[in-house]
């Protein structure tokens, strides 16, 4: 098979296209044909060598890759027989192998598709989407709310302005000048661009903010909230979180939560994160943008992502 190798740290050049053997599964695993695989941000840090983010950086050489689609064509001791042929996403966990032609998967680890759902979107919702809907259960968003979603283009702003605008809430989605038509196209009621100065003047408080951007755009859309607020926070691809002290909280009876880690876990497991996200995909309540490359470039779709050129989550198919 062909699969995505990575033999040092560093830039996107270092992911190389390589032939090597079929994986075989082990006692209760399965060997995937895969058809789609999810490149997340994190992918890219952990490329370059600086974060695994709760885990330690993987050993090397490795393959990427924990989000994979596709029909199961093996399966190892012990494993269901009615499995095989089944078309069926999976998240790999920390054991990576996604960017590939064949993934092995715990078959725990397996859900059946429904025809009508496609590999690009399965891929999303397994693990974008089960983020979205852990950040979605703490943020509590009700009709009365006015919400306020930074990178609403992306893998999981797309999926909070399309929930928000489903329960009833006002949205105001913030992009870059290319993306704003396509958040209006999600529903967002007001959007702006946080490439131009002064972008959050005359946007009005806001009840709510779901921040994965952080640096400037995530301080100015905390400076929006009004008095009883709340920012729930996921992430900072800007490359630091948004600053807060608790003069931000006090001045305006301010909430501030970290919604991934721990707080994500409790009450719900990943499993049961992800089932929600496959069901609300199947139902069509939410549908995610996709941006597709082919497996062999790789190297190409992180350089896209991590320069803010995608919309949606970042497919690679084989």
């Amino acid at each position: 098979m062909h699969a995505i190798r990575q033999h040092e740290f560093g830039p996107a050049e270092t992911l190389r296209y390589e032939e090597m053997p079929d994986p075989e599964p082990g006692p209760g695993q399965v060997r995937i044909t895969v058809s789609a695989a999810g490149v997340h941000l994190l992918d890219t840090s952990i490329r370059r060598g600086e974060h695994g983010g709760p885990f330690p950086l993987p050993e090397l050489p490795m393959t990427p890759g924990r989000e994979v689609a596709g029909v199961v064509t093996k399966l190892g001791d012990g494993v269901e027989p009615g499995w095989l042929g089944k078309r069926v996403t999976a998240h790999l966990g920390q054991a990576g192998g996604g960017y590939a032609e064949l993934a092995v998967a715990n078959a725990a680890s397996l859900h059946e598709l429904p025809d009508h759902v496609s590999d690009e979107a399965a891929v999303a919702m397994i693990g974008t989407g089960r983020t979205a809907i852990g950040v979605l259960r703490i943020a509590e968003i009700t009709a009365d709310d006015v919400v306020l979603v930074t990178a609403a283009a992306g893998g999981l702003g797309a999926l909070f302005v399309q929930e928000a605008k489903a329960i009833g809430a006002k949205v105001v989605g913030v992009a870059s000048t290319a993306k704003l038509d396509l958040v209006r196209e999600l529903g967002a009621d007001v959007v702006a661009d946080y490439t131009r100065p002064g972008w959050s003047d005359g946007l009005g408080e806001v009840t709510v903010v779901l921040d994965g951007v952080g640096g400037e755009p995530g301080r100015k859309a905390l400076e929006l909230l009004g008095i009883g607020g709340r920012i729930i926070m996921f992430g900072w691809s800007a490359g630091e979180p948004t600053r807060i002290d608790t003069t931000d909280l006090y001045s305006r009876g301010l909430t501030a939560s970290v919604a991934v880690g721990p707080r994500m876990m409790k009450g719900m497991n990943l499993r049961t994160l992800e089932e929600l996200s496959l069901r609300a995909l199947a139902d069509q309540r939410l549908i995610p943008l996709t941006t597709t490359f082919r497996l062999s470039e790789a190297g190409k779709a992180h350089t896209a992502l991590e320069g803010r050129a995608t919309v949606g989550k970042v497919v690679l198919k084989p």
